[in-house]
């Protein structure tokens, strides 16, 4: 029987393993393994593709064992963490810098391992992240910005090898203070930014920012035209936000970017319904809280 590895995002290891449900046969820390082929699995920062067992007789021999099978690896460590340390020393060094957004994800494949045992590895050659332990950091700017929220467009962007072209239309919904909005003008996007409550001064004196005020459910999708992204910050329940969805796709939009903001216990019935929308993905960010951000691409 195949199995895969999920790792959970980080105090998140019971959503996913209710996403998993019966094919849980184990669980490590934030490390859980089910059989069946890879799925779907939003609360997973990164998946570990074909892991397998590995016995070792020393800690030369653990580093020995890895190199044989790829050079890159990242340690998740969750037992035994003094041994596991001496063995990742043995190994060659992998980069953690930051990314500069723009520039290209790194490409090198990296494996994840961990000791399940003093003398037992666990190891997956490859991994879907191409970052340590689905770990996304940026080089931040620390001065233009009004809040962290636009690490999380840097990320959907990155991950996804997509994001607006200048000139494009984009609607941003529940944007103040404006970190999102801030984002996209800087891409080049016209952007209608739309929120009861105002803009920081800066990103509302930015070029190609047209801010409305008002509430995001009030908007009538027949008196927008051209949208060419939706996206949406709002804070609100899912099941609410899913309704304005459904509107906004009736009329004709194509592309979105929506975070879905859990308030209190985790409202995994909607989540499944937006993941079952065609042509739609469902992942939980790094820079992400108790929520997830929903993503649908033409």
């Amino acid at each position: 029987m195949p199995l895969a590895g999920y790792l959970a995002a980080a105090g998140f290891v019971t959503e996913l393993q209710y996403e998993l449900a019966d094919a849980v046969v184990a669980t490590h820390g934030r490390l859980v393994l089910a059989e069946g082929p890879v799925r779907p699995a939003a609360w997973a920062a990164n998946v570990w593709l074909d892991p397998r067992e590995i016995e070792i007789s020393s800690i030369g021999d653990a580093a020995k064992r890895l190199r044989a099978l790829q050079r890159n690896w990242a340690l998740y460590s969750h037992a035994h963490h003094r041994r596991a340390a001496l063995i990742a020393e043995k190994l060659p060094k992998v980069s953690a810098k930051p990314i500069r957004f723009g520039a290209a994800p790194p490409a090198a494949p990296l494996g994840s391992w961990t000791l399940l045992a003093p003398n037992l590895l666990l190891a997956a050659p490859n991994c879907s992240s191409p970052v340590r332990h689905g770990e996304w950091r940026f080089v931040e700017d620390r001065k233009a910005p009004p809040n962290r929220a636009y690490l999380k467009l840097w990320e959907v962007f990155t991950r996804i090898g997509r994001q607006p072209r200048a000139g494009e239309l984009c609607l941003d919904l529940g944007s103040s203070p404006g970190g999102w909005s801030w984002v996209l003008q800087n891409l080049g996007a016209r952007v209608i930014s739309v929120d009861k409550a105002p803009l920081a001064p800066a990103v509302a004196a930015l070029p190609n920012i047209e801010f409305r005020r008002g509430s995001a459910f009030a908007l009538d999708p027949r008196q927008f035209e051209g949208i060419d992204w939706l996206f949406s910050d709002v804070v609100c329940y899912p099941e609410r936000l899913y309704r304005l969805v459904e509107t906004w796709l009736a009329a004709g939009t194509k592309r979105f970017v929506c975070a879905l903001k859990f308030q209190g216990a985790t409202d995994h019935e909607t989540a499944c319904r937006f993941a079952a929308i065609p042509g739609s993905r469902l992942m939980h960010l790094h820079h992400n809280k108790h929520e997830l951000t929903w993503i649908k691409l033409d």
